[in-house]
């Protein structure tokens, strides 16, 4: 008779499976309410996020807060003027006031010379339908240089009896002409030596805030111990700015004076033929009044 082995072993392999499958089950269970409360709050957080956030970027576009531009340049003027010391901030000033200096004179020599030259035209056409010069003085406006040279013409033709002796009258009216005439030269050159200083000196007044600020910023950067590029190139770049900025001042000012001096060249070439003109109109009237004995006294 046979005695059969007992099966323990079979029967142990399967009580551990048991358990195991018993704990597989309980875990799928477990986790189950936890990833639906997971999608859940996916949901509501997708529904409720702020614009910007990585949910909602994929619907609606994304809106940067003013001043967070990762482009923004955060050196310039402002800066300059902020971190700079006394030097800097008269280096500053000075060429602000350059600027403006040299602006106004461009605009006040060009209405000038505008002025001059409507003058000139109303001269030539007063003088060239005018029966004698005292009418034609008489027809401009009483600031007008043309006048005021055709005044003191007048006058010196008349004063010229007591020096008849010493000066002949084509000489002493000639004299008189020119000397008015360069009056009129001197005053045409008004603001000009402005414009040619300031374009000559502002590219040095920005150079020394230039070596100025990089003088301050290598003290810095010696002080502080840190050489790196962020550190140099912000310092750096500001005191450039100080010679565009002086540049700025000179270019216009040169560029202002060399166009002025051209428009003065042909505004007192009109007034040199205007002076030339009048001589001969001075002696045709000299001419005249020796003919005519009686108007001798009165001129024009």
């Amino acid at each position: 008779m046979m005695i059969s082995q007992p099966r323990q072993p079979t029967r142990a392999w399967r009580a551990v499976l048991s358990i195991a499958g018993l704990a597989v089950v309980v875990a799928l269970a477990t986790l189950a309410p936890d990833r639906a409360r997971a999608q859940g709050a996916g949901s509501v957080a997708a529904a409720s996020s702020p614009i910007g956030s990585p949910t909602a970027t994929r619907d609606l576009p994304v809106i940067k807060p003013a001043g967070t531009d990762a482009n923004a340049n955060p050196y310039g003027m402002r800066s300059v003027w902020a971190q700079g010391d006394l030097v800097a901030k008269t280096t500053l000033i000075t060429l602000a006031i350059m600027s403006l200096l040299s602006w106004y004179v461009i605009v006040a020599k060009v209405l000038s010379q505008r002025r001059l030259g409507q003058q000139a035209k109303a001269a030539h056409t007063a003088f060239s339908g005018a029966d004698s010069l005292r009418k034609g003085a008489d027809s401009l406006a009483k600031d007008s240089p043309f006048r005021q040279i055709v005044d003191s013409s007048l006058q010196s033709m008349g004063k010229h009896e007591s020096l008849a002796s010493q000066v002949d009258m084509n000489t002493w009216l000639s004299q008189d002409i020119v000397r008015n005439v360069g009056a009129l030269t001197v005053r045409s050159q008004d603001g000009l030596a402005v414009l040619a200083t300031v374009g000559a000196t502002a590219p040095f007044v920005g150079l020394f805030g230039t070596v100025w600020g990089i003088y301050n910023a290598l003290v810095t950067i010696g002080v502080s111990g840190q050489a790196s590029i962020d550190r140099v190139a912000g310092p750096v770049g500001e005191a450039l700015i100080m010679t565009a900025l002086g540049l700025a001042v000179a270019v216009p000012a040169v560029l202002g004076y060399n166009w002025l001096v051209r428009r003065n060249k042909l505004a007192l070439h009109t007034v040199k033929s205007f002076g030339s003109d009048l001589h001969t109109l001075l002696l045709v009237e000299v001419d005249k009044s020796l003919r005519n004995p009686v108007g001798k006294n009165t001129p024009g």
